[in-house]
């Protein structure tokens, strides 16, 4: 994974860079303090309120918005540059301080900002930058080192950028082929089902014509069954509908009959896999989600592979909770496997496990274990919503 992948999967509030960027932050100002004390109070304060004011707009995950807090720092440090430009013979006030406050503003800017936000506002950062050092009295040198600095900054931000969209479009193609194989099963479950509906109903209306059945009540049933069916149906081409050029075959769904055969073809070349399924937990069990089990765990199965080759044990269980059916997966692995970056995969196919759990109105959750190991943990609904 290159440096630009890891930067671009960092989340937009994550508690140890906020508090890092604070520390940093704040020892630059005091370094400020301590060179700029030879200034009079007035521009002092100045230099050190634009460095306060542009850091704490810096730090990243405050609840602010970020345009906000871009707005805030550029016309602040703008406005400090006139001042001393203009309006006073003081040289050298300015610090690394605001300047490292400011790159990171641009950083995030140009990462994170919408595209109007980010086409407005980062040129104003960067320029910001830039003329921070021409309050010196020489600013030559200064102004063209800074001025590289934020152009490498820029840059490097414009991939974070990038990256990021790009990953957006691979989940979003990610939870849409999931979509098109879920509507495939549910196509092959409830179609048979209903068809066998309909084919009894036919045939207990004709023995109800023999006067020992109410031939209405029958007719209501096969009417109704009959609608379900083309309601399905349309459901199914609406999902279909942004994956025409992919193959779109009948996908026969798996029940849980089929767990120990996928847990021993994964123990032949992995750890072994213990299986635990409650007795009678499949008894009444909606096809759709004995096939959407299947799936889950044939994905997490794939996913220890790819990332804990070190795993000596593979525990899956299947109970009843008063909530809905549990479905567990835990593995003791720590260190993932020596695959190319191409092969491991971007965390999709734990979007996908999410996406399949969340279209039958259950959720899936997956970390760290307190052993140390992983879990995917989904709970998953014994019945149809409304139901």
């Amino acid at each position: 994974m290159t440096l630009v992948e890891r930067f671009s999967r960092l989340p937009a509030r994550n508690p140890r860079v906020m508090i890092a960027s604070g520390i940093v932050l704040l020892g630059l100002i005091t370094i400020d303090a301590v060179f700029l004390e030879r200034l009079p109070s007035a521009e002092l304060a100045l230099a050190i309120g634009s460095s306060i004011v542009c850091s704490l707009c810096a730090i990243p995950g405050t609840p602010v918005p970020l345009a906000v807090r871009g707005t805030v720092a550029a016309v602040v440090s703008w406005g400090v540059t006139l001042y001393f430009i203009v309006g006073s013979d003081e040289s050298g006030v300015w610090g690394i301080g605001e300047i490292a406050a400011l790159l990171l503003l641009l950083c995030s800017v140009c990462w994170r900002a919408s595209d109007r936000t980010a086409t407005i506002l980062a040129p104003a950062l960067a320029l910001a930058c830039m003329a921070v050092p021409t309050r010196d009295a020489n600013p030559q040198e200064w102004t063209l080192a800074i001025s590289l600095i934020t152009l490498i900054v820029a840059t490097f931000s414009i991939l974070l950028r990038a990256q990021r969209q790009r990953r957006f479009r691979d989940l979003a193609e990610t939870r849409s082929v999931e979509r098109r194989a879920l509507a495939r099963e549910l196509h092959d479950v409830v179609a048979h089902h209903i068809t066998g509906i309909i084919v009894q109903a036919k045939a207990i209306r004709f023995v109800g014509a023999q006067g020992q059945v109410p031939d209405d009540a029958l007719e209501r049933i096969e009417t109704e069954a009959a609608e379900a069916l083309n309601a399905m149906k349309r459901l199914v081409a609406v999902m279909r509908r942004t994956g025409d050029r992919e193959n779109t075959g009948p996908l026969a769904p798996t029940g849980l009959g089929g767990l120990p055969q996928v847990a021993r073809d994964f123990a032949r070349t992995g750890p072994p896999v213990e299986l635990d399924i409650a007795p009678g937990v499949e008894s009444g069990l909606p096809a759709d989600v004995r096939a959407g089990v299947h799936r889950i765990v044939r994905e997490a199965l794939t996913n220890i592979r790819k990332h804990a080759a070190d795993a000596t044990l593979v525990r899956i269980s299947l109970r009843e909770l008063p909530t809905g059916l549990e479905l567990k997966v835990v593995n003791d692995g720590h260190r993932a496997a020596g695959l190319p970056p191409r092969a491991r995969g971007g965390g999709f196919g734990l979007e996908g496990m999410r996406e399949r759990a969340a279209a039958m109105a259950g959720r899936l959750d997956a970390g760290p274990t307190d052993e140390g190991g992983w879990q995917v943990r989904a709970l998953l609904p014994l019945r149809p919503p409304g139901a």
